[in-house]
């Protein structure tokens, strides 16, 4: 009985690997792999991915760059031209997840629910985006670098400038390529 409850387990534990939606983020810079959380931010996770399937990342940038915070892009092409969006996602930062270093969290105005294909990596921990922290609501946290952090570290550290309206632009393109499901 013991041998075979170990064993079930076991399987468990596989199978919620196995079933890990993991995506690779491909950029001029390299590759990001990313685990997403569907358990956690089922909403987010496949609003996330509807972007991905569709191609709408392909060729949008990270446009927002802050070295010693976060990276945030997904939502602008190369010349800065915001691209047609979905309906808004519903608000999940209330699940448990902290954006700790190399966490993927939704991007949204003042509204919490307002997070549609914009996504940021946090490059360090950033309690204070965590829900409840300041007596509000915070960003949801949605998946997690597996691989590749050297590369969001790298893109954080690139120069930046004000382009209009736009703050801590790159001033050289960081380029998402695509976004693929790897599983």
């Amino acid at each position: 009985m013991r041998k075979s409850l170990i064993t079930s387990l076991a399987l468990l534990a596989l199978c919620s690997q196995v079933n890990a939606t993991e995506v690779d983020i491909l950029t001029n810079q390299g590759t990001i792999r990313v685990d997403l959380n569907d358990d956690a931010a089922p909403k987010s996770v496949a609003n996330f991915l509807r972007y991905a399937d569709e191609g709408f990342y392909n060729g949008t940038i990270f446009h927002r760059v802050i070295r010693g915070f976060m990276v945030q892009g997904g939502g602008f092409t190369k010349d800065l031209e915001r691209k047609t969006t979905h309906q808004a996602v519903a608000y999940e930062g209330n699940n448990g997840l902290a954006n700790n270093r190399g966490t993927l969290a939704m991007a949204r105005t003042q509204d919490p629910n307002s997070a549609t294909s914009q996504f940021f990596i946090n490059q360090v921990d950033n309690t204070f985006l965590n829900d409840g922290v300041r007596g509000v609501a915070g960003y949801t946290v949605f998946g997690k670098v597996i691989s590749g952090m050297n590369i969001v570290d790298a893109i954080s550290a690139v120069p930046t400038s004000t382009v209009g309206p736009y703050q801590n632009v790159p001033t050289e393109p960081v380029i998402i390529e695509s976004i693929t499901r790897v599983n």
